[in-house]
């Protein structure tokens, strides 16, 4: 054996008197605890025996299980009382036993272990024991003993954790059958071994079901409070307790004073749970909501919440009084990925009355953004891709527009899509493809039944027979190569097939001195139409590159074009003989005339949900342009030694259009550029606009008066213009302080290692689990400060000019830290409309480790309110410095 002071390791099977281990102990002498004999001191060239003779064996040794022990310092061992002292950093490891502590006893006759820190020059205790046990986590302590076979033991000073909170100070006796009695601990959420706040355990005995106490009290920094109780009983059941759920005082400025959420949980079993709340007004309002909770391992999770509100205003009797009555549905459904490889059924439902949100003050949470919510989203999917690659979508799914109360359903929205193949090629092939081996194939199905009505008309008779459906083929049929080496070519056709379950019919009743009535019958029955097509396109890209010796810090400028042509036709399936389309025709049987004096024609398929083919031919071709700029920049201090970097100027700017060769007028459609760039990893903008080749003639009515302007069939570049822009916009924004959002990136992957790492409570995962979904739900304190703003444009005219809006907003937020544990924020933003600031919030944070406290204010407006909140964080919160915050809610 190595006789060097540094870290020992010792590894064997048994003890045995016979042997004696010592090295040079290098800490002072102290009187031990417990007196022992003179130990011998271990030869200098002597080895640590693998195996100790059976013969010479105690019968209280460890003769079946392995020991291990380490010690930084030195090891003692007495050979006539089989104690092993180690010295400096020492541990024990032994049958599913791990023990850590600057200083440990072993008696190897009796199993007994006895642990303890140390003080230091600067009387700071050092090297407190840490237990660790299989099956029940890490405990830390000031001193401990132990038997490692009875499992009876006693710890002072402990430290443990046990299903999210924390067990401290007094001591604690474990007993041989697991029982363990305890003596001033205190229970807290607090993770430090000196809390800031619990609950005083004078007394108490935990056993694998319950846990009994006598006189329990409250104490915040060590401050005991007359908040407590002569005894306690907890029960430690295996299974989810039920329960009432106490309310929440406090005052709503328009519907009185309240009790929120009082309740009940009803804890069904391990995979299913619920939870009944009802709110109560002084005024007479009054809200509702049924939660559950559904899980099952490795198979699917999810959750429901059912929520009714009749909410009253004014006083009963009164003109200024009104009722409403709300409700709102949400449910979440996913399954795990690998329960049915293969296939896939989730849910996100979010439905209910239009105005829930902006009447309820977002179910209660009164959060901005709930609000101010415009449309309510909802879908049910079910997917399957098989072994051949085809895959099966099916969705039921809707959407409601809040503002105008209009509903439209998908019930039910079908896809079916085959993989692109190509057909005269082989897997098999050697050599180049031939050109016919290019030609590619797929096939893609859909098929809706689709309605848009108002909430009024929704559950009214008649609604089914609104209902719109179909289904469409698409077989398209592709072949490309390269031309020239620099040219992609296309060459492809499309076939599209539609099937309808209903048509329309026409009529025209003339009107003396008015406009024809138009009466529309629909036929019901199976009806068809198809259509093709052909297309061939060309694009390439172009690099030029611009070198700079005398211009700063520019060394050259790179501009990319990629330029794209293409040319499309399609026949003319309008001809009445096809029967996709009829001649209009009075009611005394003669054809209507259109404006140039020919037979109006209409489609029997308008109003359907996929329609026919278009009037007349086209022969349309399509053109576009984009274009990226960057720069290099000389970089002579980099320390990659690359010397340069790249900087993106314009990351995108295009512009298209079309052509159509064959249409009577009008050939050029309008033009539509967009474009976005990243000045710097603070500011960025994207912009678009669309422009309007067409001149416009201007007249005034000679019955009005008014001036009119009507479009002519004229280049604006022949009068010597430029296009008309009709619509522009952009959004900018700007933040100060980018290390923020990769602040909150790092906080999302510390989430995944702690739930990795370590087994959780439900609260401890739900927590978790909101940081990972929505970082900007908690304030994190480890960023000092942040400004953010956007800005949006937005400029809208018709094709005359005559009539025009702007629209722009701005907001902008922010927080800092005044210490690191103060923490102000803001959100405003300005109304340009009314000129006025719109929604604006102030908050003050406080984090006290283990507690959040919160001030937030509402200065003005519809949810003016302040609040002050003072509650406990979860535990796994604490380390990340993150703080929950404040539900914008006027309870205080």
């Amino acid at each position: 054996m190595s006789t060097s002071v540094g870290n020992q390791a010792f590894a064997f099977s048994s003890f045995s008197s016979q042997h004696v281990f010592q090295q040079r102990d290098t800490i002072p002498k102290k009187k031990d605890p417990i007196p022992v004999k003179q130990p011998v001191p271990v030869k200098q060239n002597d080895t640590i025996p693998n195996a100790i003779n059976a013969q010479n064996k105690p019968t209280d040794t460890l003769a079946s299980e392995k020991l291990e022990y380490t010690a930084q310092d030195s090891v003692k061992f007495d050979k006539e009382t089989g104690i092993a002292y180690l010295y400096g950093k020492a541990r024990v490891m032994y049958q599913g036993f791990e023990l850590d502590a600057e200083y440990i006893r072993f008696n190897t006759n009796t199993n007994q272990v006895y642990a303890r820190g140390k003080t230091d020059a600067k009387g700071k205790y050092i090297g407190r024991p840490i237990l660790k046990m299989e099956g029940q986590g890490t405990s830390y302590a000031d001193s401990l003993s132990y038997n490692t076979k009875t499992g009876a033991g006693n710890i002072y000073g402990v430290f443990t954790e046990q299903e999210g909170g924390f067990f401290s100070g007094g001591k604690a006796k474990k007993q041989p059958d697991d029982e363990i009695h305890s003596k001033g601990q205190t229970y807290s959420t607090c993770n430090l071994p000196h809390p800031h706040f619990g609950i005083y355990i004078t007394k108490g005995i935990v056993t694998e079901n319950y846990i009994i106490t006598g006189p329990v009290y409250l104490k915040i920094e060590d401050v005991p409070l007359p908040l407590g109780l002569p005894f306690a009983f907890f029960p430690k059941p295996n299974k989810k307790t039920s329960g009432f759920i106490l309310p929440s005082p406090g005052e709503d400025f328009t519907r009185g004073f309240f009790l929120r959420d009082a309740g009940y949980y009803l804890g069904l079993n391990d995979y299913w749970d619920a939870k009944f709340l009802a709110t109560i007004y002084t005024r007479g309002s009054y809200d509702g909501s049924l939660m559950s909770n559904y899980m099952k391992r490795y198979k699917h999770s999810g959750n429901v919440n059912l929520r009714y509100s009749n909410s009253r205003y004014g006083t009963e009797g009164t003109a200024d009084f009104r009722a409403q009555q709300d409700f709102n549905i949400l449910w979440s459904h996913n399954q795990n990925a690998n329960s049915k490889p293969g296939t896939t059924f989730s849910a996100s439902v979010n439905a209910g009355t239009s105005s829930f949100n902006a009447r309820t003050a977002g179910g209660g949470s009164y959060d901005p953004s709930q609000i101010a919510q415009n449309t309510m989203q909802s879908s049910i999917a079910y997917g399957r891709v098989f072994d051949n690659g085809i895959n099966f979508a099916s969705t039921i799914g809707g959407s409601q527009e809040t503002a105008g109360k209009t509903v439209t359903l998908n019930m039910p929205t079908i896809s079916l899509s085959v993989p692109t193949f190509s057909p005269f090629d082989s897997k098999d092939r050697v050599g180049d493809q031939k050109w016919y081996q290019k030609i590619s194939v797929g096939y893609t199905l859909n098929a809706e039944n689709t309605l848009s009505t108002t909430e009024s008309q929704l559950f009214q008779s008649g609604t089914l027979s609104k209902f719109r459906n179909g289904a469409q083929h698409n077989i398209p049929i592709n072949m490309g190569f390269n031309v020239l080496r620099y040219f992609n070519f296309n060459l492809g056709g499309t076939y599209i097939e539609k099937w309808h379950v209903q048509t329309i019919r026409k009529t025209y009743l003339r009107v003396l001195n008015g406009s024809d009535v138009i009466k529309t019958d629909t036929v019901n029955g199976f009806r068809r139409n198809a259509e093709y097509s052909a297309s061939m396109g060309l694009s390439t890209k172009v690099y030029s590159t611009a070198q700079f010796t005398k211009f700063g810090n520019f060394s050259a400028l790179r501009h990319v074009m990629t330029p794209s042509v293409s040319f499309a036709y399609r026949p003319d399936f309008s001809n009445v003989e096809r029967g996709y389309y009829q001649y209009a025709k009075y009611t005394d049987g003669t054809n209507v005339k259109d404006t140039r004096g020919e037979d109006l024609k209409y489609s029997i398929f308008e109003n359907t949900r996929y329609g026919g083919p278009g009037l007349g031919r086209s022969a349309a071709m399509n053109f576009s342009l984009d274009n990226t700029i960057e720069a290099k920049i000389l970089t002579p201090n980099d320390t990659t030694g690359k010397g340069e970097k790249k900087i993106p100027i314009i990351q995108g700017l295009g512009i298209n259009g079309n052509y159509d060769f064959l249409a009577k007028s009008y050939k050029l459609s309008t033009l539509s550029f967009s474009g976005r760039s990243q000045f710097t990893d603070k500011l960025g903008i994207n912009f678009y606009g669309t422009l309007d080749p067409y001149q416009y003639r201007t007249k005034t009515d000679s019955i009005t008066g008014l001036l009119t302007r009507e479009l002519v069939d004229r280049y604006t570049w022949q009068a010597g213009k430029l296009p008309r822009l009709t619509s522009f916009g952009f959004t900018t924004s700007y933040s100060l302080n980018p290390d923020a959002l990769k602040r909150r990136s790092q906080n999302e992957e510390t989430l995944k290692e702690e739930i990795a790492k370590k087994a959780m409570t439900p609260e401890q995962a739900e927590a978790l689990a909101l940081v990972s979904r929505d970082p900007n739900a908690f304030v994190d304190f480890k960023i000092p400060w942040n400004f953010a703003f956007s800005y949006t444009f937005n400029y809208n005219t018709d094709r005359t000019g005559l009539n025009s809006t702007v629209t722009n907003t701005l907001s902008f937020n922010g927080d800092a830290n005044i210490t690191p544990n103060w923490k102000v924020q803001f959100t405003s933003g300005w109304d340009f409309k009314v000129n006025n600031f719109s929604y604006t919030s102030f908050a003050i944070y406080r984090d006290l480790h283990c507690w959040d406290m919160s001030i937030n204010w509402v200065p003005f407006g519809t949810y003016q309110s302040y609040s002050i909140d003072i509650k406990v964080k979860a535990s796994v919160l604490q380390d990340l410095k993150l703080s929950k915050r404040k539900q914008y809610f006027t309870r205080f």
